[in-house]
């Protein structure tokens, strides 16, 4: 057995008998996690798709995405590899001015290859005039002209942006002391992806493939997120599991690579089928593909093949890691069980693995969906005791919680603690607080918080607009949501949502 409680009555006293009886030991003790009255809210919560999951589990998946940065490692390391091929001199004797000298020559020269793209149409001769500028090219140059043609896409002018994007990437591929790199690659990809070429992004896979340019996890994404959605996903996996030259790096193997990206991308049904694959190629799993396993059954709700999978990572001889805990005490938090997490994060100090904000964020998140704001401000209060001082994303939690609780009273508490202690508010904090302050009728100091954001430096995102401007509406209040919706348009943000805006409802 690996880690589980036995429960026998889901009554209030055999739940008090439950709490007590965790044993901080992960071979030998019995069957269940939680309660079968939590079996039963989670079970309907857990499958569903509701905010009320998705957004306090995000916090598990979000921290497997940011633990392996598969993605953009490839990214990473050319751009440091192309700013010491294209400027040596500064690496060695670290002269900013210089760096900044050579950035700007980048971005002017970027600047002139998107005017001329932009002239692209018949007779005009756009590839005499690229070789015209007489341009040192560079993995960077390519790159922030790519970014530039990826960045202006828009619905009426997407397939033009494939055309303009793939004839450079071409013009550039044939210029002498040049060669793309996988990066380059991923960014023609990504202008593909959003064109909805699917074919040509497959043709620029052949293409990697041909000449011997590494696969990566992060090409992987960017087709599954594509192809994914146009019902293609289980070719793009079987594509990846053939090739010779798919780079899994930092993984174990390729097919944990594609779990975590299925997870992070919550293709959730696709993650069996690969793992089966995985189990027919004869590879075992290790650590993080029972964490990426946990992570999807717990989110399917199927709640039987959670517990199971616990049992045989234990049998397995595999203990519990920093991510396992986090899946755990997410899983004790929403099933409103602060005495079993707080065994569990006791156990935790005892077999050297020290909780971190990370896990006392996730286990506050899951009591406040539970509804137990005790029980969140009493783990707040004993994380700062061990010397875990909340940050932006913690405050945000309990702030979050006040407000859904109607408890606006302690959300301003809270708000005014986190700026007290130099934490600064982010978009989610100030949309917490927004909403909150429109569900107390305070509708002008809403406003004025819009624009506190803003003078702070925090830029508004869709969802502050659309949450202020409904309350707004729902209240009556039609000139202040209309100016709301003015003032985002003329700040050049969201123009194109606009109609979505006026048709958003918030419950």
């Amino acid at each position: 057995m690996f880690w589980s409680v036995v429960v026998r009555s889901s009554s209030s006293r055999r739940s008090i008998d439950f709490v007590n009886q965790i044993v901080p030991c992960f071979f030998g003790v019995s069957r269940t996690i939680y309660s079968s009255s939590s079996r039963s809210c989670l079970a309907s919560n857990g499958g569903g798709g509701g905010d009320g999951v998705d957004n306090g589990f995000r916090a598990f998946e979000d921290y497997l995405n940011e633990s392996w940065k598969s993605c953009n490692f490839d990214e990473e390391i050319e751009l440091k590899t192309t700013w010491r091929s294209q400027n040596s001199t500064f690496q060695q004797k670290q002269n900013v001015s210089s760096r900044s000298s050579f950035i700007d020559t980048v971005r002017n020269d970027a600047n002139r290859v998107l005017e001329i793209l932009r002239q692209d149409g018949p007779g005009f001769d756009t590839k005499a005039a690229l070789d015209d500028l007489k341009l040192r090219l560079s993995g960077l140059l390519v790159r922030q002209v790519l970014l530039g043609i990826l960045t202006s896409i828009s619905f009426a002018n997407k397939k033009r942006s494939a055309k303009l994007g793939f004839k450079f990437f071409v013009w550039s591929g044939q210029q002498e002391n040049y060669s793309h790199t996988t990066n380059s690659y991923h960014l023609i990809m990504k202008i593909f992806a959003e064109a909805e070429e699917f074919k040509a992004m497959w043709r620029l896979l052949d293409e990697m493939i041909h000449k011997g340019y590494p696969t990566s996890a992060r090409t992987f994404n960017l087709l599954i997120c594509t192809c994914g959605e146009a019902g293609l996903a289980k070719k793009v996996i079987e594509r990846f599991i053939k090739s010779k030259t798919f780079n899994y790096r930092p993984f174990k193997h390729c097919f944990n690579a594609i779990l975590h990206s299925l997870v992070v991308l919550h293709h959730y049904k696709l993650i069996e089928w690969v793992y089966q694959q995985m189990l027919v190629e004869g590879h075992s799993p290790d650590i993080l593909t029972y964490n990426i396993l946990l992570c999807s059954k717990y989110r399917q709700g199927k709640l039987e093949q959670f517990h199971r999978l616990l049992d045989e990572m234990g049998q397995n001889g595999f203990s519990p890691d920093f991510h396992t805990y986090n899946l755990l005490l997410h899983v004790l938090g929403k099933g409103d069980k602060p005495l079993a997490a707080l065994n569990l994060l006791n156990h935790m100090k005892e077999v050297s693995c020290d909780p971190t904000i990370l896990h006392f964020t996730t286990l506050i998140d899951g009591l406040s969906r539970a509804g137990n704001l005790d029980a969140c401000k009493y783990f707040f209060d004993e994380m700062i005791k061990q010397g875990c001082m909340p940050d932006v994303v913690c405050y945000t939690v309990m702030i979050t919680g006040y407000v859904g609780a109607g408890e606006f009273d302690m959300a301003q508490e809270m708000f005014d603690e986190m700026i007290s202690e130099g934490q600064l508010p982010n978009v989610f904090t100030y949309n917490s607080m927004i909403r909150g302050l429109c569900m107390a009728g305070k509708f002008e100091e809403a406003c004025l918080m819009l624009k506190e954001m803003e003078r702070r430096g925090c830029n508004p995102n869709f969802l502050v607009y659309s949450t202020l401007v409904s309350y707004l509406r729902n209240a009556g209040k039609l000139s202040q949501a209309h100016e709301i919706i003015k003032d985002m348009v003329e700040k050049g943000k969201y123009a194109h949502l606009v109609s979505k805006i006026k048709r958003y409802r918030r419950c």
